[in-house]
C-alpha cells in the first residue's frame, strides 16, 4: 500500500460515493471527469484496494464493501483537515490560539479580569500564565519560550517592545498613630523628614532609584532587611519611620500600621513582547490589559488609571 494518500484524493472518493457517478461528481467538483477518474484510480492504487465497481458506461459506479468501509473514515479526515484550516485561521485572526504569559502573583487581580474580558469577546483564545522572576521572564521573552511578559518599572530592555498597560502607586507603611498615616494619599515629600527604611540600591535597584528620586531629601531610617521583618520592625519601634514597596498580595493587618498609596511617583507596568512575535492573539491580550477597568477604591489605595494602548517604548539597555 502506497504512503502518499492525498485530501484531494479522498474529497474526490467522497464525491464520487456520494453522487454515484463520475460526471455528477465532476460537476459538483468543478472539474472534469477525467481528472476525476484519474485521483480514483490513483486513491485505488495507493490503498491497494478496489473502492468502486464501475457499470457500463464507466461513468456509472456503486461501491464496494472495501468502498463503503472507507467512506466513513475519509468523510472523518476531510473534517478534520477542515478543523484544522478553521483552527489557522483563528490563528491568524487572533480568535483562538494560544498565549504563554509571563507574570508575578503581584499583578493577579489586573491579570484575572483582564483574562475574564479576553474570555468574552475571544472564548477560542487561550492565555497560559507562566510564573518566573522579572529577569526570567524577560528571558524567556527574548529566547521565544514565553509569548509575552509583564514587567514593572522596566523602561528599557534589550531585544523586546515595552508596550505601557498601566501604572500603580508605590504603597507607604508608616505607624497608626503617626500625623502623616491621616492622610489617604501622601505625597513623598511630605514623608521626607521621617526616617525611611529603604531597600539598598543592590537588592532593588528599580525601586531604590524610584524613591530617592522623588524624595531626594529623604531621611535614612533603621536598615530595610525583608519586607515582612521591615514592617515588624516598624511597627514595634519606639520611634517613628516608614517604609515604601510594590504592591503585592495581602497587605499587613497589624493595627499598629497603616498603608497609604502615594500620589507619586506612579510604577509602569508594561507588556514585554519580542518585535516579531506581536501576533494578532498577543495583540488581543494587550487590549485587554490595558482596557482594563481599576479595581474599587479600597483602605490599601488603589492602582493607577489605565492608558490607552500606546506604541511601544524604544529598546536599549535593561534597566530596572
Amino acid at each position: 500500500m502506497g504512503a502518499a494518500v492525498e485530501l484531494r484524493q479522498l474529497e474526490y472518493f467522497v464525491a464520487v460515493a456520494e453522487e454515484l457517478g463520475l460526471r455528477r461528481a465532476a460537476e459538483r467538483l468543478e472539474t472534469a471527469e477525467e481528472a476525476v477518474g484519474r485521483q480514483i484510480d490513483r486513491l485505488e492504487g495507493e490503498l491497494g484496494l478496489r473502492l468502486f465497481d464501475r457499470g457500463k458506461p464507466p461513468r456509472h459506479v456503486r461501491l464496494t464493501a472495501a468502498g463503503e468501509r472507507l467512506l466513513p473514515e475519509a468523510r472523518a479526515a476531510l473534517a478534520a483537515a477542515e478543523r484544522v484550516r478553521e483552527t489557522a485561521a483563528g490563528i491568524v485572526g487572533g480568535t483562538e490560539g494560544l498565549v504563554r504569559l509571563g507574570t508575578s502573583r503581584a499583578f493577579a487581580d489586573r491579570v484575572y479580569r483582564a483574562l475574564g474580558a479576553l474570555a468574552e469577546r475571544r472564548p477560542r483564545l487561550r492565555v497560559r500564565l507562566e510564573r518566573a522572576p522579572q529577569e526570567g521572564r524577560l528571558a524567556a521573552v527574548r529566547s521565544g519560550t514565553f509569548d509575552a511578559a509583564l514587567v514593572r518599572t522596566v523602561c528599557r530592555a534589550e531585544g523586546v517592545a515595552l508596550y505601557p498597560v498601566w501604572t500603580e502607586p508605590l504603597l507607604a507603611a508608616l505607624p497608626a498613630g503617626h500625623p502623616l498615616a491621616a492622610l489617604d494619599e501622601p505625597h513623598p515629600a511630605q514623608l521626607a523628614r521621617l526616617p525611611l527604611r529603604l531597600a539598598p540600591r543592590e537588592t532593588n535597584p528599580a525601586l531604590h532609584d524610584l524613591v530617592t528620586s522623588a524624595v531626594p531629601d529623604w531621611t535614612p531610617g533603621p536598615p530595610f532587611t525583608t519586607l515582612q521583618a521591615t514592617l515588624d520592625a516598624l511597627a514595634a519601634a519606639a520611634e517613628p519611620s516608614w517604609t515604601v514597596f510594590h504592591p503585592a498580595g495581602a497587605l499587613p493587618r497589624d493595627r499598629r500600621l497603616v498603608v497609604r498609596p502615594l500620589k507619586a511617583p506612579r510604577v509602569p507596568v508594561s507588556l514585554a513582547v519580542r518585535p516579531d512575535r506581536l501576533t494578532p492573539a498577543v495583540r488581543a491580550l494587550l487590549e485587554a490589559l490595558t482596557a482594563t477597568a481599576e479595581p474599587p477604591r479600597g483602605p490599601a489605595g488603589h492602582p493607577g488609571a489605565v492608558p490607552p494602548v500606546p506604541a511601544p517604548r524604544t529598546a536599549g539597555a535593561a534597566s530596572g
